[in-house]
């Protein structure tokens, strides 16, 4: 799984992407589908010229490239690379929903994402990334 992800990292580098910064890496329960093992989770921040859309079929193209294929929603899987954030947009058109719709939702986006850019605020809940750990802690 590390090997995965650090090349998921090395094959964004080689597209142009310019990484800056990388969270710690946290095994987790899977989630949606739990019949499967642990999953290792980190997010990491980039700079782009590319626009939404291309920066979306860039990530799915280096899933692609380290062997993803997709069999069964939320199943088992070598790479699973999401769009999150894109700076305060907010974007819903087919296939591309920006901020991530479940982000707020999901602890295991939230840790490392706190990690690294804890004062980041969601664009629709104006709520920083912190708030927003700190407000899954509580409910659960």
């Amino acid at each position: 799984r590390l090997m995965h992800l650090q090349a998921a990292l090395a094959a964004m580098r080689a597209a142009g992407l310019q990484v800056e910064k990388v969270s710690t890496f946290i095994e987790t329960a899977p989630y949606g589908v739990t019949d499967q093992p642990a999953f290792l989770n980190g997010v990491c921040a980039v700079q782009t010229s590319l626009a939404p859309r291309a920066l979306l079929a860039l990530l799915l193209a280096i899933e692609t490239q380290l062997g993803r294929v997709r069999t069964r929603h939320w199943g088992p899987r070598v790479i699973d690379l999401d769009l999150l954030l894109y700076g305060d947009l907010v974007l819903a058109e087919p296939g591309l929903i920006v901020p991530h719709p479940d982000l707020h939702n999901r602890l295991f986006v939230l840790q490392p994402l706190v990690e690294i850019a804890p004062d980041a605020v969601h664009p629709q809940l104006q709520l920083t990334m912190q708030e927003l750990l700190e407000k899954i802690k509580r409910t659960g």
